[in-house]
């Protein structure tokens, strides 16, 4: 099966007075119909940079100074703005983002958001297109979506807006979902509602979803496939329970011992040092500053990511030699 979205050598900078920053670094990375794919990392690791270079909503001093972004066959970054508005953002491929009252208009209704965003990119007439947003406000699970539809943002609870942005980015029914931290700030109850929601809608609809999130207990409960990143780059890919179950990165180790287990009677670990400046980083591998399996070569040349078997890849020299 060839994947919706292959992501190879991306690298996104920003461009600042006396410094550049390499967000993203060489990145490679794929997700393939109907899959739900985590990436996970640190925050400044790269996740929401890969994300808005994927739709090429970089804005200066930023820009994508390589790479290619294939999705549905095409390169993303070879393609007008005419054609990423009218066949790709908000049709082809949406995002979720963060916060979503701050994402929605304050002086439209939660309906008109949703019905604008139909009829701007599938066409139809102001009632086909009420219609069909009350239709995905009853799919996401809204109750009495009629009076929901004509609310503000402002009178609507975080878990309420978040799921009008799920209605809104799946109204088009889209190939690809990127949410962005989607549940982080939510109750713990709502959070699990969204999640269940959108296992849901993607054995309904069959879209391909990205989470980008720090929260590994997300990854663990909602996707198939887990990515982790570090310092702009993909340093380790595989199967959620393979993974977990056997990490081969030392970063990916030391996240998931970060994480509380009420199963064991065991403190979390937290990961000495910081992630690295992205205007300075260090020769070798980025992580051997914080690696206690750190050999020579780690600090001299930098590890590229290689296939483990399956899908299960690392860029690791330790994990290399140990394989040997």
């Amino acid at each position: 099966m060839e994947p919706l979205l292959d992501i190879r050598g991306l690298r996104t900078y920003f461009f600042l007075r006396h410094a550049v920053v390499k967000a993203v670094n060489d990145v490679h990375l794929s997700v393939f119909p109907g899959e739900m794919v985590g990436l996970v990392g640190e925050t400044g690791s790269g996740k929401s940079v890969t994300a808005l270079s994927v739709l090429r909503l970089i804005q200066p001093p930023g820009r994508v100074i390589s790479g290619e972004i294939i999705f549905q066959g095409r390169n993303l970054l070879a393609l007008s703005e005419a054609e990423m508005n009218n066949s790709v953002r908000g049709r082809a491929i949406t995002m979720i983002f963060q916060n979503p009252r701050s994402c929605l208009n304050p002086v439209l209704t939660a309906g008109t958001q949703i019905a604008r965003v139909y009829q701007t990119h599938c066409g139809g007439t102001t009632r086909q297109a009420r219609e069909r947003a009350l239709e995905f406000l009853r799919l996401v699970q809204i109750p009495d979506p009629e009076s929901v539809f004509n609310r503000y943002p402002h009178q609507l609870s975080g878990g309420m807006c978040q799921r009008v942005m799920i209605a809104m980015a799946l109204i088009c029914e889209p190939a690809l979902v990127i949410a962005d931290e989607a549940t982080t700030g939510l109750d713990v109850t709502v959070q699990d509602q969204i999640l269940t929601l959108m296992r849901e809608l993607r054995n309904k609809t069959h879209t391909a979803q990205l989470f980008i999130t720090h929260d590994l207990g997300v990854v663990a409960e909602t996707c198939d496939r887990v990515l982790v990143m570090y310092s702009g780059r993909i340093v380790e890919a595989g199967a959620v329970n393979e993974v977990y179950a056997r990490p081969l990165h030392p970063y990916t180790s030391a996240l998931l011992n970060s994480v509380p287990d009420l199963r064991k009677d065991s403190r979390p670990r937290s990961i000495p040092g910081e992630v690295p400046d992205p205007r300075n980083l260090p020769p070798g591998c980025p992580f051997h500053p914080r690696c206690d399996r750190c050999t020579d070569i780690c600090r001299v040349q930098e590890p590229i990511l290689v296939s483990r078997g399956g899908s299960r890849q690392v860029a690791c020299h330790a994990s290399v030699q140990t394989e040997e």
